[in-house]
């Protein structure tokens, strides 16, 4: 029966994130859109050092890369399967200790599923260094403060 509540909090976690995230590339499509639309209605080039027309192509630009990695962090996501059982501190685990709970994905910040908080965090952050292959009973230290590893699924 537990390992049935783990994959439940597990996949509401998942789906939690993905609804986030959806938000996230929705939001970034819109602005390369709407940078996109702003260039149109510029129309071409006034002359040969048209600055401003750069500049929108920037913007643009900057929002097409801000949207390629939010797509790119949500197919991150996807990658997770929520029946499996992790045993130690790695991708896709959901990491309790008797001071937070962490689940180990995208960075996302806080998440919270039936009333616990849980922190999205991704492998690439420095807490993450920390704890990385900890298992069940073991202790870690972040930022002095001593953490111990209460469950991990």
């Amino acid at each position: 029966m537990e390992t049935k509540k783990h994959t439940g909090i597990k996949q509401l976690l998942v789906n939690e994130c993905q609804i986030i995230q959806q938000k996230v590339v929705d939001s970034s499509k819109a602005a390369m859109n709407e940078a996109q639309v702003a260039l149109n209605e510029y129309g071409p080039n006034k002359d040969r050092y048209d600055s401003f027309r750069d500049q929108l192509i920037s913007r643009r630009d900057m929002f097409a890369g801000q949207y390629q990695k939010t797509l790119a962090e949500y197919s991150v996501l996807t990658r997770i399967n929520p029946n499996a059982k992790n045993e130690c501190a790695e991708f896709g685990a959901v990491i309790i200790t008797d001071k937070s709970n962490f689940f180990i994905s995208i960075s996302l910040g806080k998440v919270t599923i039936n009333g616990e908080l849980f922190y999205a965090i991704s492998p690439n952050v420095p807490l993450y260094k920390v704890m990385k292959g900890v298992k069940k009973g073991d202790t870690f230290e972040f930022n002095k403060q001593k953490h111990r590893i209460l469950e991990i699924y």
